[in-house]
């Protein structure tokens, strides 16, 4: 069985094996993005790369929610492999296919049908309006590749295996990027080979994981008990994973307002801004690979009734962000116009300097983007969906409120403050979280 039990052997280095290859993962959908906007933008132009640009937010939006809803159905997954129940492990299993299918088909009704309206509330122009309503129309289509391909990547990880995500995100991204040069360059399909270079890839790489898993992982192995409906146990899945999914969801709407704002600060404002958050991501995807591993080590622990276990794995994950931060700060704090200046199309200068002031100032705030994904995704393992959910709540109206009044009077700088106040408040709300509900945890196993 090609799994890895969490609830073993020393924390720190199941934490570091497990994060790594999510990290790279990372990396390499960064790259895949960047070389993506390459081939549109010189193969089609800048309307075309506009017309692709435009429909980010939402696209953004959705698949965030479908990553943290799948995401939440692994939780359950987690938990019952990490207590040995192998017969729930397969009907979690199957549980999440069914669940994600109902997911795809009512995503699916409810979005593709309305792509235009949902372009105009975006405030897109009328002359890559076509365009975009054209590129969103197909990779909404293809939604269900996309949730699919989530929720077998999630289950994966849930059972103690990060590299083979890794492998198949790997796959998909070089798949991607030669059907785009394919469908784009060589065919002339315009934007509408790009979404279609998605969709396909996502569908290849989706079918080939699934043959893989069921070669690999004979714990997955389903037979027709395993389909029968238990309502219980199907809700256990939905009020672990429904939060996740509007969590992530409302945090898109705080980027979104902030995104709003910003737009009316002009052209050299928006294009540092834009290079900051290029270079942020790069440090926000080690935060967000321990995360990612904090809730699967988590979840198999919390089913394994290791209480001690997940303290122990949270103080050294602090101790991580601690490093991880200390080795940001060094490099933004000395290198931060230089480190811009790869990242930008232009050399204006007055752009540098204003990226280097939004790197300056989120450097401060590291340390609470590591304790608020660390301690979001703890709490996420454990099945707690409140004080996650609340937080969310807390960073769209530090995040929006703060861009506002801020950006009002104090113009960029204010706006650049925004995103860092609301890791601190989310921060907060989650350290807060996880106290009260490990202790309420220890008491009931003391009841026992």
């Amino acid at each position: 069985m090609s799994t890895k039990d969490l609830t073993k052997d020393n924390p720190l280095k199941l934490i570091l094996a497990f994060m790594l290859p999510i990290f790279a993962g990372n990396l390499f959908q960064l790259l895949y993005n960047f070389t993506d906007a390459v081939i549109v933008g010189r193969a089609l132009g800048v309307e075309a790369l506009g017309a692709v640009g435009v429909t980010t937010p939402l696209i953004f939006m959705v698949i965030s929610f479908v990553f943290a809803t799948t995401q939440g159905f692994s939780v359950v997954l987690a938990q019952k492999f990490g207590a040995e129940q192998f017969d729930l492990v397969k009907k979690s299993y199957a549980s999440s296919i069914l669940l994600s299918g109902i997911l795809a088909v009512f995503i699916t009704l409810l979005i593709l049908p309305n792509t235009v309206l949902f372009l105009k509330f975006l405030n897109t122009p009328s002359e890559i309006l076509d365009m975009a309503n054209s590129y969103l129309s197909i990779i909404f289509g293809g939604l269900f590749a996309t949730i699919f391909y989530n929720m077998l990547s999630n289950t994966i990880r849930a059972l103690g295996d990060s590299k083979t995500p890794l492998y198949f995100l790997i796959l998909s991204s070089v798949l991607n990027i030669v059907l785009d040069l394919l469908f784009v360059v060589k065919l002339n399909f315009s934007v509408a080979g790009a979404a279609w270079a998605t969709v396909v890839s996502q569908i290849i790489s989706g079918v080939l994981c699934l043959i893989l898993m069921c070669l690999k992982f004979p714990v997955l192995k389903l037979n027709l008990n395993d389909w029968k409906l238990d309502w219980k146990f199907l809700y256990e899945h939905i009020r672990i994973g429904i939060p996740m999914g509007i969590q992530i969801s409302i945090l898109s709407m705080g980027k979104i307002i902030l995104q709003y704002v910003l737009n009316g600060f002009g052209t050299n404002a928006i294009a540092a801004f834009t290079t900051g958050m290029r270079v942020d991501q790069i440090f926000y995807q080690i935060y967000l690979a321990l995360g990612i591993t904090m809730a699967n080590y988590t979840a198999q622990n919390h089913g394994a009734g290791k209480i001690s276990r997940i303290k122990k794995g949270a103080e050294i994950s602090m101790r991580l962000v601690l490093l991880i931060t200390i080795f940001s700060v060094v490099v933004l704090g000395f290198f931060a116009d230089e480190i811009a200046s790869l990242f930008m199309e232009t050399s204006n200068q007055e752009v540098v300097e204003l990226a280097a002031l939004y790197l300056h100032i989120i450097m401060i705030f590291l340390f609470f983007l590591g304790t608020l994904l660390v301690f979001r995704n703890i709490l996420q393992g454990i099945g707690e969906v409140g004080a996650p959910l609340l937080s969310g709540v807390v960073e769209l109206i530090v995040r929006g409120g703060a861009a506002i009044f801020l950006g009002y009077y104090f113009n960029y700088t204010g706006i650049c403050f925004a995103t860092p106040l609301a890791w601190l408040a989310g921060a907060l709300v989650l350290f807060g979280g996880y106290k009260l509900s490990l202790k309420r945890r220890l008491k009931k196993l003391k009841n026992k």
